[in-house]
């Protein structure tokens, strides 16, 4: 009999037709949402309780502490309770109340600080100080192998071996470590975009990571190019796939298909596979799909 944790992973990958301008290019997105969890920080999430379980790291009576944007927070919050493992989760104040919600629906502790990099710091001091376990996302090789594992084999499956481009947000950068590493063992010759925001611009799970916050999983080398995503084609991107795509999706996901769609422009044919990281629903306390 099937348990909750064996449906994370093989989610669907759908064409993107309407927002595609070069009929010799085909866009494809990975459903992410479509995970128990609602994202894709499911799969680095299982794989790190797991693994980390697995190896002795962890067991029943630890205390697990975790700094998160948001998705990884609600599933290590799902994937913790399904173990009996205690969890605190430390986000930025701006994090949408939907978020947070929904990780104390799971039994989470959440903790709100100012920003992001001070989340992380203050994670890192309950784990120095030995009260607690941080997994460190940014850090744990756990997480970008869930990729290696699972999306990788998923998307070179699913598009029969023909992808020519991977594209993907970075926040961690987990995701496109991970896809990375596989989709190139399989051909070199695929090349693999990173996303980040231009100088200025908040895209919620989308990261310009200051030098000394750069997460410590991340190989330049596995990422042929960076592509600068502004925070208006982000969220004008992310209306057009709900109203015209019907895929309703997070603004970090408009981000990547923003930058999956100037990469078609450019192209004289291609397979462009990108991740749709999560569900809009998951924003509907902000601003994103107002007009």
């Amino acid at each position: 009999m099937a348990t909750l944790l064996d449906f994370v992973g093989n989610t669907p990958l759908v064409e993107i037709t309407r927002l595609n301008p070069n009929p010799n290019v085909r866009i494809f997105g990975k459903l992410e949402g479509h995970n128990p969890g609602g994202s894709v920080k499911d799969r680095p999430a299982l794989n790190m309780i797991r693994s980390a379980l697995e190896r002795g790291d962890i067991g029943p009576q630890t205390s697990l502490i975790e700094a998160t944007s948001g998705n990884t927070g609600i599933a290590l919050a799902m994937i913790a309770r399904l173990y009996n493992l205690s969890i605190e989760l430390v986000m930025p104040q701006n994090s949408t109340r939907e978020r947070v919600l929904t990780m104390e629906a799971f039994g989470a502790k959440v903790t709100l600080l100012e920003s992001i990099e001070i989340c992380r710091d203050y994670a890192q001091e309950k784990a120095d100080a030995g009260t607690h376990f941080q997994l460190n996302q940014f850090a744990n090789p756990d997480n970008y192998m869930a990729h290696y594992k699972s999306t990788g084999p998923e998307i070179w499956r699913d598009t029969d071996g023909k992808i020519t481009h991977f594209v993907s947000s970075m926040g961690t950068t987990g995701t496109i470590m991970g896809n990375s590493l596989y989709l190139k063992e399989q051909n070199p010759a695929i090349q693999v975009v990173g996303c980040q925001p231009t100088e200025g611009s908040s895209i919620p799970g989308i990261r310009r990571w200051p030098v000394e916050y750069l997460p410590k999983i991340y190989n330049p080398s596995r990422v042929d190019r960076v592509m600068d995503v502004s925070e208006a084609d982000a969220v004008q991107t992310t209306r057009q796939l709900a109203k015209v795509e019907g895929i309703f999706a997070g603004m970090s996901s408009g981000g990547c298909v923003s930058a999956a769609i100037r990469l078609a422009e450019e192209l004289t044919e291609g397979v462009i596979v990108c991740i749709i990281c999560d569900r809009g629903d998951r924003y509907l306390s902000s601003d994103l799909f107002g007009e």
